[in-house]
């Protein structure tokens, strides 16, 4: 190892061994400054998810993952608990938004993807004129000038069309506006507790509040681009003796750079898959309440590596699985720069999900956070294996269990054979995971959130 690798954690916690052995790993790479995971760390490929890796003049494929920008945003209601019928609502989004993995929903061409990998966010409107799709029933200009002051880098970071391989292009063109699979999520939520009331205030939280929150990123279109991008570097000769899982790339080197404007399209297109998304909810709300703001919040990313500078040295900052977590002074200049950066901590389908701050006392974790509670068995393992209708492994959630751990929320999915891998008990506890960010100062509690109606893919 050239640097020390920490996980920040507790004995409440489980660490799986390998999950260990891969951070040790990562902090074995020769660019690896800082290296660290949160409490929701657990085996990814190569790099564990819930992993913090800094390089110097080093970008590595793998520490930002496959689903580059994957992440969360979060609109607010002026609806309270029990004034709306929220299964209908979950039943209207499911319909406008499609569930699960290939799916495709806003068809774009060459001129529209140009526009998404360029511009991201900034060129919803001009996709608006160019297309006659429904989500832009919701488009309002007012709100979309302050929704862009909402997202981390106002939605969008620089790019290459160039970078971006032409499968990411074909496989993904089709996809903005579908939520995925997996982990993937919309939630119609309550606002269960606040914890500060001052803060919750500013960013629109009241309690009892009816919240929508979304969980996505950038399809099959960032899939391609990572996979290209880590058999790239795999091929470089600094790799010669390592395996694809652990390659990186020299910054300073031609497919370094690359791959630099490559993430970003794949970060652009995130950003506008998740905004389209709430156009879609507010077009459903919009649909049976007449008129009705949903503010964002905010929407922040995960899997992703940025340049920032910190304890004064430029480092290429890989958060796989963690959220930045930038304190008041770091935000200045934005509409954050009074509380902090907003930080969306969801738990499970069935648990509480988070609205934290930021405080500016996070340099130990590079100004990072975990991006969720983080799994403590495999899909496999909580799913079981069968054969041709023969039970080979049984699961270890059972169908009573998962029932159970749902009861009261309304579930709508796209794969209900396979839904028992997001069951809420192959997860961590979220309220220790979050009680361990507070413990050590990095962000403080604003609001925990609990569902009432579930949409996964």
């Amino acid at each position: 190892m050239v640097t020390d690798a920490t996980i920040f954690a507790s004995r409440a916690i489980n660490l799986e061994p390998d999950a260990v052995r891969q951070l040790c790993d990562a902090a074995s790479l020769p660019p690896a400054k800082k290296v660290l995971a949160t409490a929701d760390i657990h085996v990814g490929f190569g790099v564990p998810i819930g992993a913090v890796v800094g390089m110097d003049g080093a970008i590595m494929p793998p520490a930002v993952g496959y689903d580059i920008n994957c992440g969360m945003r979060l609109l607010h209601t002026p609806f309270s608990k029990g004034d709306i019928d929220t299964d209908k609502v979950a039943a209207d989004i499911a319909r406008e938004i499609p569930l699960g993995e290939g799916k495709a929903n806003l068809p774009l061409d060459r001129a529209g993807i140009e526009t998404v990998i360029n511009q991201g966010v900034a060129g919803i409107p001009a996709l608006a004129q160019r297309s006659g799709h429904r989500a832009w029933d919701a488009f309002d200009p007012d709100q979309f000038a302050d929704d862009i002051q909402r997202i981390e880098e106002n939605g969008c970071l620089p790019a290459d069309t160039g970078a971006v391989p032409k499968n990411a292009i074909q496989k993904g063109s089709g996809q903005l506006g579908t939520l995925g699979g997996g982990n993937h999520f919309i939630e119609i939520q309550y606002v269960r507790e606040v914890f500060d009331a001052d803060l919750a205030k500013t960013l629109g939280i009241f309690e009892n509040q009816i919240v929508v929150m979304i969980h996505s990123g950038s399809r099959r279109f960032g899939y391609e681009i990572a996979d290209r991008y880590m058999d790239v570097a795999a091929r470089r000769p600094e790799n010669a003796d390592r395996k694809k899982m652990l390659a990186y790339l020299p910054t300073d080197t031609k497919p370094g750079k690359a791959y630099i404007n490559a993430m970003g399209a794949a970060a652009n297109f995130a950003f506008a898959n998740r905004h389209i998304m709430a156009l879609l909810v507010r077009r459903c709300f919009n649909h049976t309440f007449g008129p009705t703001p949903l503010p964002l919040v905010y929407d922040v990313t995960h899997n992703m590596a940025k340049l920032e500078t910190h304890a004064g040295r430029r480092l290429w900052v890989h958060r796989k699985g963690a959220t930045r977590a930038f304190g008041p002074e770091r935000m200045a200049g934005t509409v954050f720069a009074q509380t902090g950066q907003p930080i969306i901590t969801p738990g499970s389908m069935g648990t509480a999900s988070f609205l934290l701050v930021g405080t500016g006392n996070s340099e130990e974790s590079l100004a990072s956070v975990n991006h969720g509670a983080g799994r403590v068995m495999s899909r496999s393992a909580a799913l079981g294996k069968a054969r041709r209708g023969r039970i080979i492994r049984p699961g270890m959630i059972t169908d009573e269990q998962f029932k159970r751990s749902m009861e009261g929320i309304k579930l709508i999915t796209g794969n209900r054979r396979r839904i028992k891998e997001e069951a809420p008990d192959a997860y961590k506890d979220i309220e220790e995971v979050v009680r361990i960010v507070i413990e050590c100062g990095w962000a403080r509690a604003v609001a925990r959130m609990v569902p009432l109606a579930v949409l996964k893919g």
